[in-house]
């Protein structure tokens, strides 16, 4: 049944809320300092109104102070004395507003009636593109997405903070810290040690570049971090695992004989001894009782990842995000794909912006160029991250992974023909934008595609790995 219950179709606005903002000003212009840091040109609706106020910005940031005399010589010199009103109508908005004390109020009303013609005018554009039956439909979707994004991004318009008050803040997260006993790990325990002294864990609002050749070891390497941080026992952490590569009864096979210690071999065969069927037991049941997510979606937008941790964190809170990997992700808009340098640059840009966003440390895999190959000593360089655009500049953390042995493997043999069944790996910090660079090792344990601190059995200064 059509519903003929229609809102007017004028667009949002208050005139006598833009008036009265107007003839605040007018009353005491030392406001127009906080007014235009609140206020753009276009929240005004009627146009009138536009003139004055980008008139009243002019004359004041001409250091000018800003009166109805004033603002006449800077209409007759722009020739829109009359689109104004003229000298009468600016008596008319001093006189209308008995006091500037309620400028903000008058201003919050201005502004969101501006958001909902903003939001009304690509809602429109949204739906004229709609009924073309030649417009991507994924296209369309991730242009919403974009659009409502800008909206958000527009609508945080933050002032000043005060050093007393951001000092005040760290005064008060280190006193927090200081009686935790947690051995100067600020962020979130990666479970290994080494690293996590060098990192101070995984920090709330950092984009982490985890970078490394094809069969490194870089997604088991993910996967343990994200079983260490959603295992802890001391919180009940939310991951969120977005893999573009493999699916996710994939990566919960590869968790299964991670956490389990279970041949990876085995569990594909489904040929398991009766200790491997105990431990399968056991280790299902601790899996299943994590806040660990995956999201399978092969080619996904990065608008879409937005999307999905918004929901995830209202519904479970969100403490980690993992994507497996950065070169998989399509950008916001299919228009940017031509260039995949740009496009790659704008992932990176909104995954730090996710990182800030979600208040939670970003965790992107990143494949390497063969240039890597090339050299005698086959470390990884910033200069390999393939299709880098500015990953490098966006990375709080850059990672790399470094195994001898995967460069010294029979031709043809992978890492399951391999002789040795556990190997040396070297975890490289390359960039830290807060703290020191240097290279952590690890040990890796192909068989169960796991990595094993090396620090593990000290357990100096009664450090415990999480979920341990």
């Amino acid at each position: 049944m059509e519903n003929n219950n229609h809102f007017p179709r004028q667009m949002p606005h208050s005139t006598d809320a833009e008036q009265a903002l107007l003839g605040a000003v007018l009353i005491n212009p030392e406001i127009m300092i906080d007014v235009e840091t609140t206020l753009e040109i276009d929240d005004f609706y009627e146009r009138a109104h536009q003139l004055i106020y980008s008139s009243m910005l002019e004359v004041n940031q001409a250091n000018k102070k800003i009166s109805p005399l004033l603002l006449m010589e800077h209409f007759k010199v722009k020739n829109i004395v009359n689109d104004v009103g003229g000298l009468s109508y600016l008596t008319n908005l001093f006189e209308m507003s008995p006091t500037s004390s309620n400028w903000e109020e008058y201003a919050d009303i201005i502004r969101k009636n501006s958001l909902r013609r903003v939001l009304i005018r690509k809602a429109e554009r949204l739906s004229l593109d709609s009924f073309n039956p030649e417009t991507n439909v994924e296209e369309l979707i991730a242009e919403a997405e974009k659009s409502m994004m800008d909206i958000e991004k527009d609508r945080r318009r933050d002032g000043f903070k005060t050093m007393r008050d951001v000092v005040y803040d760290i005064f008060t997260e280190i006193d927090e810290y200081s009686k935790l006993d947690n051995k100067g790990i600020t962020g979130i325990p990666t479970g290994y040690r080494q690293l996590d002294k060098m990192t101070s864990g995984l920090q709330p609002n950092d984009l982490i570049i985890l970078a490394a050749r094809p069969s490194m070891g870089k997604t088991a390497f993910a996967l343990n971090i994200a079983e260490n941080v959603g295992m802890s026992s001391t919180n009940k952490n939310t991951v969120a695992i977005f893999s573009l590569e493999m699916g996710a009864e994939q990566l919960a096979t590869r968790m299964i004989s991670s956490v389990g210690h279970i041949d990876s071999s085995s569990l594909r065969n489904r040929q398991l001894n009766q200790e491997e069927w105990d431990n399968l037991a056991h280790v299902t049941g601790k899996l299943s009782d994590t806040n660990i997510f995956i999201d399978d979606t092969p080619g996904i937008r990065v608008n879409e990842i937005r999307s999905k941790c918004i929901k995830l964190k209202a519904q479970h809170g969100l403490d980690l995000i993992i994507i497996d990997y950065l070169q998989l992700i399509q950008g916001s808009s299919r228009r940017n794909s031509e260039n995949r340098q740009q496009e790659v640059s704008e992932i990176s840009r909104m995954l730090k912006a996710l990182a800030r966003e979600m208040e939670c440390p970003v965790i992107a895999l990143s494949q390497l160029s063969r240039s890597v190959e090339s050299r005698q000593d086959k470390r990884p360089m910033m200069s390999d991250l393939r299709e880098s655009g500015s990953i490098e500049q966006d990375a709080d953390i850059v990672a790399f992974l470094y195994r001898d042995d995967y460069y010294n493997r029979g031709e043809g043999e992978d890492d399951e023909g391999a002789q040795s069944t556990q190997d040396e790996i070297e975890i490289i910090i390359a960039k830290h934008r807060n703290g020191p660079t240097g290279t952590v090792k690890l040990m890796f344990n192909k068989q169960h595609s796991n990595f094993i601190d090396l620090a593990v059995q000290e357990f100096e200064d009664g450090y415990i790995p999480p979920g341990s």
